[in-house]
């Protein structure tokens, strides 16, 4: 027999309820360890990989323009009135690839520079190229033990006596005195020197015929044009040796330096680390109106999270030197963050207007170098002046 139909409460399922509880139960759970998994992946990866600002605008950088716009005219199709005629939708097998195999198709490096031994050599990035640059022959930055980095060698007095001949009639002629201090000159690798200057070496490193030179060069004429430099001729290797710090630390000891510079001295605007490169002649050298000339090259360290505003000073450098003296300048590079020996800050976090200047290479001579170190300041003291009209 039929029953009746009854009104009243509905019976519940309490194996349907028991199920979808245990279901959300287990998706907190693996929510939970997602994260947890995630952010012990990112802090293993150290800073140099982790999501920053500076990471997402260089990813950024290799997305075209019209890609971007296309993506925002999918929102909104006034955007896609600026993109030009006959534009095809951007493809994303590509992109897809890149992300998946994080090789990029357009750079053999990619592939090649894993597998290979040596071929980070070929890392980094140019920003900025020069006359016959290419990533065969960027600067090679020197890592020597400290045994080699200390040891004495034969050195000619010469260039230390005519050094301070030039000082005294710079200093009789050239009153700056009483000006501010507004450039600061450090050498983190102080000892970098130039074996035509040494005697019978094969190591291009010296106690004080070395890169410090060349910073004191520079501070004399730039008081030629008015500038007043503070050059610091610290000992950066004796410190190393004397904290059994090893040869990368280097900038850390200059740190220290800049930092007390910039605590004591509020009118310093520009801040220069002077290098030597460790290239050949053939790369380093460039001859104009029948002299010879040392190349400068610009680096700047992308680990700062503000990079780009010392990238565009060394930008508006560049182009001076190479509309004034073309060849002078091998270009601006931005070595590989994570090689071995690579510190990819140089205290350019420090300040907007900080650079890295390497001035010729192992085998050119201070004489060579000078010759580029008045150009330098002729150039830099064009802008600097330029920026105080400005102002």
């Amino acid at each position: 027999m039929k029953k009746p139909y009854t009104y009243g409460r509905r019976p519940v399922n309490r194996h349907w309820k028991r199920t979808s509880f245990q279901k959300t139960f287990v998706s907190l759970v693996l929510g939970v360890i997602f994260i947890f998994f995630t952010t012990a992946t990112l802090t293993a990866l150290g800073p140099g990989y982790t999501l920053t600002s500076a990471s997402v605008n260089k990813m950024s950088e290799h997305i075209p323009l019209e890609t971007l716009v296309y993506v925002l005219g999918s929102e909104n199709r006034y955007f896609q009135q600026a993109l030009p005629d006959g534009h095809e939708p951007p493809s994303m097998t590509p992109v897809l690839f890149e992300l998946a195999t994080n090789l990029n198709p357009d750079d053999p490096r990619s592939l090649l520079g894993r597998e290979l031994p040596g071929f980070s050599l070929f890392d980094g990035r140019i920003i900025t190229a020069g006359e016959g640059v290419d990533y065969t022959n960027m600067p090679i930055e020197s890592s020597p033990p400290m045994e080699v980095l200390l040891a004495e060698r034969e050195a000619s007095t010469e260039r230390i006596e005519e050094l301070a001949d030039l000082k005294q009639s710079v200093a009789e002629t050239e009153s700056v005195e009483d000006l501010p201090v507004t450039v600061h000159i450090v050498h983190s690798h102080n000892r970098e020197s130039y074996l035509p200057e040494l005697q019978d070496a094969s190591d291009p490193f010296h106690e004080t015929v070395n890169i410090t030179l060349v910073g004191e060069r520079l501070g004399i004429e730039l008081a030629k044009h008015g500038i007043r430099a503070e050059v610091d001729t610290t000992d950066i290797g004796a410190k190393l040796n004397e904290r059994k710090w090893h040869f990368s630390q280097s900038y850390e000891v200059s740190r220290e330096i800049v930092e007390e510079a910039v605590s004591g001295e509020e009118d310093i605007q520009f801040f220069f680390d002077l290098h030597r490169d460790s290239q050949s002649r053939e790369v380093t050298t460039v001859e104009m109106n029948g002299e010879k000339y040392a190349k400068t090259l610009f680096v700047i360290g992308e680990n700062n999270p503000n990079y780009e505003k010392n990238e565009a000073l060394a930008l508006k450098l560049h182009q001076k030197l190479q509309n004034q003296y073309y060849g002078l300048s091998r270009g601006i590079f931005a070595p590989p963050v994570s090689a071995s020996g690579r510190n990819g800050v140089y205290n350019q976090d420090l300040s907007s207007n900080s650079l890295l200047v390497e001035f010729g290479g192992v085998e050119n001579s201070l004489e060579e170098v000078y010759r580029s170190v008045e150009l330098f300041a002729e150039v830099f003291s064009e802008f600097y002046w330029e920026q105080q009209t400005e102002e």
